[in-house]
């Protein structure tokens, strides 16, 4: 390992973040910043740069509240719309960067981008001014292990209801967010961990994503040192649920980072 690697939560949100428009419930109504979710994200921090995962809708406002200076690489668990819509708010770290973002997706992801943001395909796109689209080059990824930035990412394959999911890999740490189940064969990528980062929407059962207890029964399988719930609904007030889970498991918040 080159040097030392910093992991940061810039959103830790359900799809229609926390709180939630129309809502008054207690949550909701919190002052306590921590029961304030923006959509989910996370900024990994290399000798080498810094690599985003994912850009929700709140991605500018994420990048500077962390002061984030510079993305180096962008790397997509999915194609929906809480994870993806931010995409546009790579003008500026293209421009820092000295020429286009590299996207890492897989060819599913890949199809919804160009229709998402077609414009940014156009064939005029490259006659534009700097700065007026994202500047995007795409590299396709699958579930084989990849290289970014010098460090190695192995994709964990997921399901997420109908949908198909790819949990990140780096080094002893992984991040799973939006996942109601595990395939067999992404269980033995998760052995060794030192931290997992897991789904955890509410309490309640849910069609796409795995429950506290769900995500309890994973983590009590896979046995990390240190284990985060993300993707968080209204349902869960940060300091009583933290209350009451094991130890070595606590809420993730927006705002939150570590070495590894």
């Amino acid at each position: 390992m080159a040097g030392p690697r910093t992991f940061t939560f810039l959103g830790t949100g359900t799809s229609v973040g926390v709180p939630m428009v129309g809502c008054d419930c207690e949550v909701c109504r919190s002052t306590n910043p921590r029961n304030q979710r923006f959509r989910c994200s996370v900024l990994i921090g290399t000798p080498q740069g810094n690599i985003l995962i994912d850009t929700p809708p709140e991605l500018r406002l994420q990048l500077l509240r962390e002061n984030v200076k510079a993305v180096h690489a962008v790397l997509f668990t999915h194609y929906h719309a809480d994870h993806l819509f931010g995409l546009d708010d790579v003008r500026p770290l293209c421009r820092y960067l000295g020429g286009p973002m590299p996207i890492y997706c897989t060819g599913e992801v890949e199809d919804k981008i160009r229709e998402a943001f077609s414009y940014v395909f156009d064939r005029d796109a490259e006659f534009l001014p700097a700065g007026f689209i994202p500047r995007l080059v795409i590299r396709s990824i699958s579930e084989e292990p990849f290289t970014v930035l010098g460090e190695r990412i192995v994709p964990i394959p997921l399901l997420h209801a109908r949908f198909n999911v790819l949990g990140f890999r780096i080094g002893d740490v992984a991040y799973c967010t939006d996942v109601n189940r595990i395939p067999d064969r992404s269980w033995p990528l998760l052995q060794g961990l030192r931290v997992l980062v897991i789904d955890g929407l509410r309490q309640r059962p849910h069609p796409g994503h795995f429950s506290v207890g769900e995500a309890l029964e994973v983590i009590a399988r896979v046995k990390p040192e240190k284990a985060y719930l993300t993707h968080m609904g209204h349902d869960l007030e940060h300091e009583a649920t933290n209350r009451a889970l094991p130890q070595g498991v606590e809420l993730a918040y927006d705002g939150l980072n570590f070495n590894f």
